[in-house]
């Protein structure tokens, strides 16, 4: 009897411990993922195209979730997975990476794609010469690139958000030229602690004039906090500060519906005594700035700034006078889209994102 309830205990104890070293391993086979990251590649030739890259330790497998609408999920075992996105826009991607023992991890990621729409080049194209002027300089946009003998791109946010409380980052990466146009995209997306991006271009140091006439032909951007900017610099801005150095606005636009999308503005800033600006507008009769190209020019002389949209003049600046002397030293370009600062405001709940600043062409006659 002793013997057989000995053997009943060594029996018992060898099942107990092949339980406990099957559980063991039961638990030794649960592991988890972790440190789960994502690498979006954004095609950056319009064709839509994002290539993602996803690594996760101790992952066997991944589920991308590409954020167009569909709960459908792509799964991938090796963590590469590429889509086509047929519409522009900020799309959240999520990405579910697996263990062997069915744990997981997830992660979400904002990517902003851009497509490589057809542009509607309707609107007015202006003539290539006038009577008595010769074309000096220009900019037509036909290579794949921004062209730097001409143009410096300015980054950051500037002292105070360029001294109008703007609201958004500049980067090359929001200037794009392709197919004869140059656009600059404002996004709405975090860098450098903002929560905008957009781009600034000058030609500061490379391209100056004094007098002339300016043709810029291209089609605005809109919306609440939106700001297209054509504009022009004293040269001698970093030994004779803003504003004695003169600032000519050729066009500025605050978007926002109604009376604004529709409205250009030109204006003067200079020291006379103090900081002086004054300036005119006009409006269109029907449609925005935003539904076809124009042109926006600026005729220069010793004695006067005239403002033009489509040729048609709606200001002029008297410039004689020794209080008036910024107009009549050599100036530099500027193209921006700024979103918000002091004059538009800030964006709102109906600004669209992203918008587009098209800009056909920039010529200068003399």
């Amino acid at each position: 009897m002793k013997v057989e309830i000995s053997l009943f205990r060594n029996w018992l104890l060898m099942g107990l411990m092949l339980t406990m070293s099957l559980s063991c391993k039961k638990e030794a086979k649960a592991v988890e993922p972790s440190n789960l990251q994502l690498v979006a590649t954004v095609s950056t030739d319009g064709s839509g195209r994002v290539d993602f890259v996803a690594t996760a330790t101790n992952a066997d497998r991944y589920f991308f979730n590409f954020g167009q609408g569909s709960n459908e999920s792509i799964k991938s075992n090796d963590g590469k997975a590429v889509t086509i996105y047929t519409q522009g826009g900020t799309y959240t991607v999520k990405v579910t990476a697996y263990s062997s023992s069915d744990k997981s991890i997830e992660l979400t990621q904002k990517i902003t794609v851009d497509i490589d729409e057809v542009i509607d080049n309707t609107g007015y194209i202006s003539p290539e010469s006038y009577p008595g002027m010769t074309l000096v300089w220009r900019d037509e946009f036909n290579g794949d690139a921004l062209d730097t003998k001409f143009w410096n791109f300015e980054e950051g946010n500037g002292v105070e958000g360029w001294g109008n409380w703007e609201l958004q980052y500049y980067r090359k990466e929001n200037t794009r030229v392709h197919n004869g146009y140059l656009t600059i995209t404002a996004k709405k997306e975090s860098y450098g602690g903002k929560e905008y991006t957009s781009s600034r271009l000058t030609t500061q140091d490379k391209k100056d004039f004094l007098y002339g006439r300016i043709d810029f032909r291209a089609k605005l951007p809109k919306g609440q906090g939106i700001w297209p900017a054509f504009w022009a610099l004293g040269a001698n801005i970093r030994t004779s500060p803003w504003p004695f150095s003169g600032e000519i606005d050729i066009m500025e636009m605050v978007g926002g519906g109604p009376g604004k999308d529709n409205t250009v503005h030109g204006t003067v800033h200079y020291e006379d005594g103090g900081h002086k600006y004054i300036g005119g507008s006009t409006t269109l009769t029907s449609g925005d700035f935003y539904d076809k190209f124009h042109v926006f020019s600026l005729v220069w002389t010793a004695a006067s700034l005239k403002w033009y949209v489509d040729n048609v003049e709606f200001y002029t600046f008297d410039t004689t006078g020794a209080n008036k002397d910024e107009f009549r030293r050599s100036y530099f370009l500027l193209i921006n889209l700024a979103v918000g600062g002091n004059w538009p405001g800030a964006p709102n709940a109906n600004t669209v994102f992203p918008q587009k600043y098209i800009v056909d062409y920039v010529r200068v006659f003399q």
